[in-house]
């Protein structure tokens, strides 16, 4: 087994990025948390308040092998819209906004990178952040594998998860798991 890496994102609500990322060959872990904020082990109650300065957002564990950083980005970019400011769909707030969080100076220049790659894709400006270093706080196990649960009977999840995968089928079918 070849070393594994990590990437941080948030893109909005971490059940739909968490939901897309677990579909993605390469990808061994996918976990949601909350990170970029003031307070210490935050709780879903206290993010969600948006007074905490947390974003939602997924920790993903890869084979650089396998997948790239950058081909994560990619699908990180196609998968929900960058260019809504502190929001994803209905989901209005800071803990909603897209955001990268690099581990290293070489992932915070793929992010920029990457920011490049996806601008020609949409109508309006990129608005996703670069933050960091922070720290990672992951959420409580009931929004751990959430689409795979409860998500699906969920009617926000329904209306939101399906089209992401959909995108994530069309645009990525080579990275998708069978």
């Amino acid at each position: 087994m070849s070393e594994q890496a990590t990437a941080i994102l948030a893109g909005g609500c971490f059940w739909c990025t968490e939901a897309v990322f677990r579909d993605v060959i390469g990808v061994s872990n996918v976990e949601s948390g909350y990170i970029g904020g003031t307070v210490e082990s935050p709780t879903y109650k206290q993010v969600c308040s948006g007074s905490t300065g947390h974003a939602e957002a997924i920790r993903v564990t890869f084979d650089p092998q396998v997948i790239g950083y950058g081909q994560i980005l990619d699908i990180f970019f196609a998968t929900h819209d960058p260019t809504q400011l502190n929001r994803q769909g209905n989901d209005i707030g800071t803990q909603y906004r897209s955001a990268l969080f690099p581990l290293d100076d070489e992932q915070r220049s793929e992010a920029k990178a990457a920011i490049g790659r996806a601008q020609p894709d949409w109508p309006r400006p990129i608005v996703t952040t670069i933050e960091g270093p922070a720290t990672w706080y992951p959420a409580e196990d009931y929004h751990q594998e959430y689409w795979e649960g409860e998500g699906q009977r969920n009617p926000y999840c329904l209306a939101v998860i399906p089209p992401k995968l959909m995108k994530l089928r069309k645009s990525f079918a080579n990275k998708v798991k069978a």
